[in-house]
């Protein structure tokens, strides 16, 4: 048996795939379904009185206001009738609004953003363009009682295989233009900064922002990774980006914010990638609300019993238990998994081998972190062994020879952490 120190190797590098965008047929479009689903996080009081009810005709790019005294909304993204309306509890205990609508063939357009499009401000980009493609932090990014010192367009996905924010670098430069000045004018920021590949820099030239380049390595992408080696800074546990005075955003939400204010229309498309069973990719555009089963279906994509559907990037992404999930602001992707290629988790102990302290990033005792989540010592966990330090990047579960789903156990420990405190708050 070789023995071998860890602390001594290199960090071993996962490369971005970079699948060339044919020019001829940059992105297939799908059509129209004949349904869709949208489901919306429930911030608010969910006990309030519902606005929105079956029966209620809806415009394209129309806002529904969902609850009685509360400033939550949706956007429609097709004119149709609303047919179903229900509550369930999502991944780690979010709260959504279901709402499934039956479209018709014929967009309406709604008018209510577009007089409101003529006056470009934060208040405006609150009201209305909260929930565009690409799912910006309007609140962060427009809060101009405290303006952020830095905003960060991120033109790089954050995990592996995905090629969605890299496709809107490359094909809407000129929306990305134009979203740069309206971004500028709504959130007061005094530095805007581009992050894109090497291979991309000639494709943000003219853009009003300064542009810096990582290399396509996975996690440099991940907002932890570029806060500490583009803009120097380090974000302490419990705190984040923007707690520093930094923003950031997805390429796409911004050229979106573009077309939004230049248009006076609501983007109601979203660009996702698509990788098959053979890791084969295809760019496509759909209205948001598509089920994953009308894309699959439009693809020619052939599911069967044990193959595992994620939303995400392999790293990072978080499988779904049917097809007929929606396509959500936030989707950047879908992976489908055939049965034969899924690697189980397991129950067996850690064997000590190092390998998630070498990987990790944010130089964790991953090992040692993973014994008080398996007790569900959450709080022992963040006291003793930097659970909230974690960049949430899943390298650990990728390297656990153990097989070990390190990754959620993190996942599940710091939301557990997080009910305790505010627990704790609330009896205070």
């Amino acid at each position: 048996m070789i023995k071998r120190p860890f602390l001594g190797l290199i960090k071993p590098k996962l490369r971005y795939p970079v699948a060339e965008i044919s020019e001829k047929e940059p992105v297939t479009e799908i059509s129209l379904p004949g349904r869709i689903t949208l489901h919306h996080e429930i911030t608010g009081d969910s006990e309030a009185v519902r606005l929105v009810k079956n029966g209620d005709k809806v415009a394209t790019g129309q806002k529904i206001n969902t609850y009685d005294g509360d400033d939550e909304y949706i956007i429609s993204p097709v004119t149709g009738t609303i047919s179903g309306i229900s509550e369930f509890t999502g991944y780690l205990g979010k709260i959504y609004l279901s709402i499934t609508i039956e479209t018709e063939k014929e967009d309406r357009l709604d008018d209510g953003f577009k007089e409101h499009s003529k006056t470009v401000t934060a208040e405006t980009a609150i009201r209305f363009l909260e929930h565009i493609p690409g799912d910006p932090d309007m609140p962060c990014l427009c809060n101009n009682e405290k303006p952020l010192d830095t905003i960060v367009i991120n033109g790089v996905d954050k995990d592996l295989l995905v090629s969605t924010n890299r496709f809107i670098v490359k094909t809407e430069g000129e929306a990305l233009k134009i979203g740069v000045e309206y971004l500028k004018r709504i959130s007061k920021s005094a530095k805007i900064v581009m992050i894109v590949t090497p291979d991309l820099v000639a494709h943000v030239k003219g853009i009003d922002a300064e542009v810096r380049e990582i290399q396509p390595v996975y996690p440099e992408a991940l907002p932890e990774m570029i806060m500490r080696k583009i803009l120097g800074r380090i974000v302490p546990a419990g705190m984040s980006c923007g707690d520093m005075g930094v923003g950031f955003v997805n390429a796409e939400a911004v050229a979106a914010l573009g077309n939004a204010f230049a248009k006076g229309e609501m983007p109601v498309n979203k660009v996702l990638t698509v990788i098959d069973k053979e890791q084969k990719s295809v760019i496509v555009r759909t209205r948001i609300g598509t089920s994953v089963k009308d894309i699959f279906d439009a693809l020619q994509i052939k599911t069967e019993n044990g193959d595992r559907v994620v939303m995400g990037g392999p790293m990072t992404g978080v499988s779904v238990f049917t097809i007929d999930m929606p396509v959500m602001r936030d989707t950047d992707a879908i992976i489908i998994q055939g049965k034969d290629q899924i690697v189980a988790s397991s129950d067996n102990p850690c064997v000590n081998c190092g390998e998630c302290i070498r990987i990790c990033p944010a130089n964790i005792p991953v090992n040692m972190l993973i014994r008080l989540l398996e007790n569900g010592l959450y709080e022992e966990a963040a006291d003793q062994y930097d659970l909230n330090s974690c960049i949430e990047c899943g390298l650990c579960a990728y390297v656990c020879i153990a097989r070990i789903p390190v990754f959620h156990y993190i996942m599940l420990g710091k939301y557990e952490f997080d009910k305790i405190k505010r627990a704790e708050e609330s009896n205070a």
